[in-house]
């Protein structure tokens, strides 16, 4: 059975409980009927009985509701009574011609004028209370067809309970009883004192309402913000800390903007409010994980569950309470000796403490004999209540508890500590975590830890940095000390943004020793150069550390070794050739293997990138393994940092073997920023090999993770330029061609930069902006000449001689092809030499000669199927064909119908649009389709690549010029798209479903 959802202004759109909606409306529509519907505090049952009252199918149904209140004398009949003061208004006349009826003008004067005289009393007070009983169902009986909702009723009084298992026994034929109430607040878990026996004849029906799940959480949460969809980030963090009940995902998502509360997360207390109004409405909600953790962990504690939060601790008894702000306190699930210690109980005590908190639902179990907080908002709104003094012991004890653990939590302990204001201690345990986080491989969270040490005010080192030491500030010592751990683990982890500030501040104080301060500022330098706009600002850091590390000849090879890199920046390669040999002599003179393998790791790259042919020898004989831990992160950053060098020249399988190798390494070392440069070569590969199954999205979600990472982005956002393009989308190739950095060379990767310059110049050449395009390729080609490394020439040539020879400057482009031919002639960059003889292709094709050309496209193909890089070839093969095709070869028109399918296998509905338009206006018989499929309400492959236009906001005139067809034939795929997405308006088309298989 179907139902309707509705909201009225205000209220929260319901998610997630259409099949118990369905299941309540279908037993309200067959009376008599009893409903109970049983959930815990904020999972929504108010929610949903509003929603099952306001069903059409309900209409004719007078509706009384009444509803219990947790009061400590609760008034006789009182839940009862406030729901029948509601039928004044609606008593039929014929209750004035039923005497009993007369029994309850006593107990509700509103009713008496309504009402027939009392009767005379009985003297019996059994016998009274029988006939009010009697009184009560025959008003029921009268109002009817009815529903009657009784709602708390975990807090009714003894009396109502005992009037509605009477009502129970025998329902007025056309009454519904609805019954809600909280399970875990119900006495002995039974809300009408019995257990639950609805009477003969009638319909009975028991609804258990659970938590959202996270897909449900993000429904609502997008309702809640009026927007289409939330990020799975957002919704995922949301639930976490939600534990997925409505109410509470209301209650945060409406905090109002401004109101700031000290409110403790799980790293400690956070300041709340974000003076955007949180997540509420109009705000833009988080695209990324660690913005959605932020966001939410500064949301101030909702009013409603704090006084929520009190209400219920204030019904424990003391023993119970004082567990559950241990639980507070503790801030993550502990056993229940844990619990004791900390709440200050004796072990059996402390047993049946929790017992009580368990059974009255202010605890929970979440895993075996480990007890917490509902959620970590109830958590909070606990912690709240606690008198500061109170709290700060509760801490200490927490201290003191878990210093029995093993193997010791460290980092719990310094926060335990730093709350219960031992700034000693706090020190202590902090680092003695950053330590073994350091020393297991996890530096995301020695990060943490380093930077919450140095930046608390005991620190003295706010991100100004200067502050002297107080009594409780840490010495000069310490701040040395921890600033060269910082330093040294900062740029192996991914959230590298996040340290830039506190490490400048650290330099421009002068708390720091000289030589601590040098080796600083080289981590600086090695943040900058991973961040948009830093490189410039890197290399002077860099440059001005080296003259500070006498003492560190290691560091001073390593910030050599950047310096050496020829992929950052606009500098030309000769002047990076100088420290490439420093490097090299120093990897030549050391005897350490951990640091030859940490400049070896740059410098391999570094003349793989330039095309050196005894670069790759070496890189061939590479060690499979390694001694330490540091060693196998470096031996990791070397096998990947190679594969990328091999991506980018051409070596496409030998950088498939060396990223595996290296993926697996860097796992095993726990590397997260070896890791994400790493999938981010991947994404690369798979677009260079014509693996693009999956791989938009795939990129999409790596960008979201690693947006703030130079390097890692803009090659992602490159991919999605490149796949962009390939479908047409030329608006949206050309705002990610613009993301990585080409229009900004000195702060670029710059392989990737040519690359954007080259897919900026086939944009343009697509929409026949050949004079733009050829701007765009003389852009491109400054750069490529001023860097000096041709071994990543091998996407900009081509396109750049087609620009050329369409805008009259045929000359340029054989000057280019000769210059080309010349400078990669020596070098181990076999897409170059691919590049070269497709653009010898292209020349001739200009000039004229079709059988020259389709030689040289051939040539071009053969060369690009042996990195292996299927699209180029393919797009060589067709201008082959497209030759033979002017050269009257028959055979011609069949090779374009063969790649327009293998245009489609790979992902590129353009170019097989492209190559079908050409088949056609050969006017040769289209090829069997025998057993062509029917696509059903699927979309077709066509309809698939119109829709992703409609996307992107296309115009049917530009879709038809993007896929080479006729307006009509779009105008009648967009109608189809239309109605198979059961969508009104292509405005409303924003996301595509997989495409069906092309039939064969």
């Amino acid at each position: 059975m179907g139902s309707r959802i509705v909201a009225g202004p205000g209220t929260p759109p319901l998610v997630g409980r259409a099949e118990e909606l369905d299941a309540l409306l279908t037993a309200a529509l067959s009376p008599p009927a009893v409903l109970v519907l049983e959930g815990e505090a904020g999972v929504g049952k108010t929610r949903l009985v509003t929603e099952l009252l306001a069903a059409p199918r309900l209409a004719g149904h007078r509706m009384l509701t009444g509803r219990c209140r947790a009061s400590r004398e609760p008034f006789p009949y009182g839940v009862v009574l406030e729901a029948l003061l509601g039928a004044a208004a609606r008593l039929p006349a014929t209750a004035r011609h039923s005497p009993l009826l007369g029994v309850l003008g006593g107990h509700l004067p509103e009713l008496a004028a309504h009402l027939p005289a009392p009767p005379a009393p009985l003297g019996d007070p059994r016998a009274q209370t029988h006939r009010f009983f009697r009184a009560v169902r025959e008003l029921l009986d009268l109002l009817g067809p009815l529903v009657l909702v009784v709602e708390d009723l975990q807090w009714a009084d003894d009396h109502s309970r005992r009037l509605l298992r009477f009502l129970l026994d025998d329902l007025p034929a056309r009454t519904v009883l609805l019954l809600t109430h909280r399970p875990e607040d119900s006495p002995g878990g039974l809300p009408l004192g019995r257990a639950f026996r609805p009477g003969p004849g009638g319909t009975s029906l028991r609804v258990r309402l659970g938590p959202l799940e996270v897909a449900e959480v993000g429904r609502l949460a997008a309702g809640l913000l009026g927007l289409p969809e939330v990020p799975a980030a957002l919704a995922a963090r949301l639930h976490d800390r939600t534990a997925g009940l409505p109410q509470v995902v209301v209650a945060v998502l409406g905090a109002p903007a401004g109101h700031h509360r000290s409110t403790p997360g799980r790293g400690g207390v956070v300041q709340g409010g974000t003076g955007q109004g949180g997540t509420g409405q109009g705000g833009v909600p988080p695209s990324d994980e660690l913005t959605a953790r932020r966001l939410l962990e500064t949301t101030p504690l909702p009013p409603v569950l704090l006084e929520s939060t009190a209400e219920r601790l204030a019904g424990l008894p003391l023993a119970a309470r004082r567990v559950t702000e241990a639980a507070a306190v503790l801030a993550e699930p502990a056993p229940a000796h844990l619990l004791s210690a900390v709440a200050g109980l004796a072990p059996a005590q402390g047993r049946r403490a929790l017992s009580t908190a368990l059974e009255r639902a202010a605890l929970v179990e979440v895993a075996d004999c480990r007890y917490a907080c509902r959620h970590e908002l109830a958590r909070q709104a606990v912690y709240a209540t606690v008198p500061g003094p109170r709290r700060q012991e509760l801490h200490r004890r927490a201290v003191a508890a878990l210093l029995g653990e093993r193997p010791e939590p460290w980092a719990r302990l310094a926060e335990q500590s730093r709350l219960a204001g031992d700034h000693a201690g706090y020190l202590r345990y902090g680092e003695a975590a950053a330590d073994r986080a350091i020393g297991t491989g996890d530096p995301t969270t020695a990060i943490r830890l380093l930077q919450a040490l140095l930046r608390s005010p005991e620190a003295g080192t706010g991100e100004g940095g200067g502050a002297r030491p107080g009594p409780d500030r840490l010495g000069a010592e310490d701040v040395d000390r921890l600033a060269a751990k910082l330093g040294a683990v900062a740029f192996t982890g991914v959230a590298q943004r996040e340290v830039l500030p506190l490490l400048t501040g650290l330099l421009a104080g002068d708390r720091l020793s000289a030589p601590r301060a040098a080796e600083l500022r080289l981590s600086l330098g090695l943040l900058l150069i991973r961040q948009a706009d830093g490189l410039e600002a890197a290399r002077v850091e860099i440059e001005l550390a080296l003259t500070g590390l006498a003492h560190r000849p290691d560091l001073v090879g390593l910030g050599m070794a950047v310096l050496a890199q020829p992929y950052l920046g606009a500098s030309p390669l000769d002047a990076h050739l100088p420290w490439l040999h420093r490097v090299d002599a120093l990897i030549g003179a050391t005897d350490d293997p951990r640091l030859r393998l940490t400049l070896a790791a740059n410098n391999i790259a570094s003349r793989l990138h330039t095309g050196d042919p005894g670069a790759w020898e070496v890189a061939d004989g590479l060690p499979v393994e390694a001694g330490t831990p540091e060693e196998l992160r470096q031996l990791a950053r070397l096998y990947c940092n190679a594969a990328d060098a091999g991506a980018w020249t051409g070596h496409h399988r030998r950088a498939r073997g060396l990223l595996q190798r290296g993926l697996r390494l860097a796992a095993d070392a726990g590397a997260p920023y070896v890791l994400s440069t790493a999938r981010a070569t991947a994404v690369h590969l798979d677009w260079l090999t014509g693996q693009w199954a999956g791989l938009e999205q795939r990129a999409d979600e790596l960008l979201a993770e690693y947006r703030e990472l130079l390097p890692v982005a803009s090659e992602l956002e490159l991919v999605l330029g490149l796949l962009a393009a390939s479908r047409g989308a030329w608006d949206r190739a050309a705002a990610h061609f613009a993301a990585t950095g080409v229009h900004q060379p000195d702060n670029a990767v710059t392989p990737v930069a040519i690359a954007a310059h080259a897919g900026l110049v086939g944009l343009l050449l697509a929409q026949d902006a050949d004079r733009a395009a050829a701007e765009e390729a003389g852009r491109g080609l400054r750069l490529l000449r001023a860097k000096g490394v041709w071994a990543w020439a091998g996407e900009l040539v081509p396109a750049a001689a087609e620009a050329f020879c369409r805008t009259g400057r045929a000359a340029s482009a054989l000057r280019l092809i000769a210059e080309l031919d010349r400078e990669s002639a020596a070098l181990a960059a076999p897409t170059s030499r691919a590049a070269l003889a497709r653009a010898r292709g292209v020349v001739a094709a200009h000039d004229g000669d079709p059988a020259t050309a389709a030689s040289w496209f051939d040539r071009a193909g053969a060369l690009y199927e042996r990195l292996p890089a299927p699209y180029p070839a393919a797009l060589a093969a067709e201008r082959a064909a497209r030759c033979r095709l002017d050269l009257g070869d028959p055979g011609a028109p069949a090779v374009l119908g063969e790649l327009a399918d293998r245009f489609v296998e790979l992902g590129a509905p353009r170019d097989a649009a492209r190559c079908r338009h050409a088949f056609r206006a050969t006017g040769s018989p289209a090829p069997s389709r025998r057993g062509r499929r029917g696509y059903g309400d699927r979309l077709s492959p066509r309809e698939h690549d119109v829709a992703r236009l409609l996307v992107d906001g296309h115009t049917n005139r530009e879709i038809a010029e993007a896929l080479f067809l006729s307006v009509r034939t779009v105008e009648q795929h967009v109608v189809n798209v239309l109605r198979k997405l059961k969508v009104g308006s292509r405005t409303e088309v924003t996301s595509v479903p997989e495409p069906a298989a092309e039939a064969g």
